[in-house]
């Protein structure tokens, strides 16, 4: 069976890339280079996600739906530039996860997938720490690349504040949820940030 893809590969109006990184739109307060999309009407708690077929869905929802059953497979083919993000995605939940204490609390998993978020010395394409430099072209110049950065300083803001409350709000006893932290250990396709 093989490993599940972005819808967003199949978008009619193909997104700006940077080297071959997507610079999709999200749904997001975090300022940053791309467009926000619209937040659904009537809002929805931070813990779900709105219908895959609404104009506020966005690709860190596909992440957060598409990373447990995507994390067991070592192999991943990539069909489009939204894949490329799907996978840094996955990289980067599981990166947060491993931060994340089984018996700690709101505050301090808070603290330190912020902290994770919020580092500015991040590899990216191109550069030696990235872990998949044959499936990703570097960005053609600096400005490029700095843009790039902005970008997924953005992702990885949105992504975690999103992350813990779907950790968080799935025990509702204000533990992390087991059902995250069983994928810990686990490496999507055997790397990781």
């Amino acid at each position: 069976m093989p490993a599940y893809n972005s819808i967003f590969n199949e978008d009619p109006n193909p997104p700006r890339l940077v080297g071959n990184f997507p610079l999709l739109p999200l749904r997001t307060k975090i300022r940053g280079p791309v467009y926000p999309l619209p937040f659904p009407d009537p809002p929805l708690p931070a813990s779900e996600s709105p219908d895959p077929d609404s104009g506020s869905y966005d690709i860190l929802d596909e992440v957060l739906a598409l990373f447990r059953a995507n994390t067991f497979f070592r192999n991943f083919e990539i069909q489009g530039p939204a894949d490329r993000l799907l996978v840094y995605g996955i990289w980067f939940v599981s990166d947060c996860l491993s931060k994340i204490k089984q018996n700690a609390n709101v505050r301090d998993a808070t603290k330190d997938v912020t902290n994770l978020a919020l580092d500015t010395h991040f590899a990216i394409p191109g550069d030696p720490a990235w872990p998949l430099n044959q499936m990703y072209e570097p960005p053609r110049d600096r400005q490029d690349g700095e843009i790039l950065r902005q970008y997924m300083s953005q992702v990885r803001q949105e992504l975690a504040s999103r992350l813990l409350a779907r950790v968080f709000d799935e025990g509702g006893d204000g533990k992390p949820s087991k059902w995250w932290l069983s994928f810990t250990k686990r490496k999507f396709m055997g790397k990781g940030l």
